[in-house]
């Protein structure tokens, strides 16, 4: 709009209220919508940033583990609970990782309730991912020395949330002894990591594995694998753990 049309319509608006002014109707002035605009908007994105705070809680918050671990050779079994299920990982393997990201709250909370059984077996098979080659097993012997120390459950829990990149030297034996000291270990934790009391175990049990033909797909043996009765579990079904229970 031009300047000369802006100056007409302002002259026609002041006579028009000079008009009524004159006949005793007060107009009100318009209201500035901005102010409230702004409340909506604002209003609006706190209760966005409320939401989303309130899921990030409850997807990053843990069930503690309360059941107990024993420890046969490289094989940990945890709970009581009538359905034995069987899992294989490795300490280093990322999509481990990530099922105990999908899964690991509801294992453990069908272990507490005494549903499940579950035989961990500690696996190594990517010692040659890291430099120098060898993470996978001492870390596997680390976890199992958290079964004596009386903190497998946390502590298996922690080499998850602390898992180091595949080519990355690893963790030290040292950062392994500092967890479980933090977590509370009993014993001579330290001497168990540092002098390789389970490895013999360890890589009985990664060869077992790797040649048993009902825990290959395509001749291949790989982790994260799961089993229930000899069988493998396909983990493609997110229902998978509930169908267990459930005896299906």
């Amino acid at each position: 709009m031009g300047g000369a049309s802006r100056s007409g319509k302002k002259r026609r608006q002041a006579e028009a209220s000079r008009r009524l002014a004159a006949a005793g109707i007060r107009v009100p002035p318009k209201r500035n919508r901005t102010p409230l605009i702004v409340v909506a908007v604002v209003l609006v994105v706190a209760v966005i940033v409320g939401a989303t705070v309130l899921l990030n809680q409850a997807s990053s918050t843990n069930v503690t583990p309360t059941y107990t671990a024993t420890a046969s050779g490289a094989v940990v079994t945890a709970g009581t609970g009538p359905v034995t299920i069987d899992t294989y990982e490795d300490f280093l393997c990322p999509q481990c990782e990530r099922f105990e990201q999908r899964y690991g709250n509801d294992i453990t909370d069908a272990l507490n309730s005494g549903q499940i059984t579950v035989r961990f077996h500690t696996i190594a098979i990517l010692d040659p991912s890291t430099n120098p080659p060898g993470y996978s097993t001492r870390a596997a012997n680390a976890a199992l020395c958290a079964v004596p120390a009386g903190i497998y459950p946390t502590y298996r829990e922690k080499l998850f949330a602390e898992q180091p990149a595949e080519g990355s030297a690893g963790l030290s034996n040292d950062q392994l002894i500092a967890f479980g000291t933090q977590l509370g270990a009993t014993g001579d934790f330290a001497g168990c990591v540092n002098g390789a009391t389970n490895v013999p175990a360890v890589t009985a049990e990664t060869n077992a594995a790797a040649a048993d033909p009902a825990l290959q797909t395509g001749g291949q043996f790989g982790t994260p694998t799961v089993a229930r009765n000899g069988a493998k579990v396909d983990l493609n079904n997110s229902n998978w753990l509930k169908d267990a229970i459930a005896g299906k």
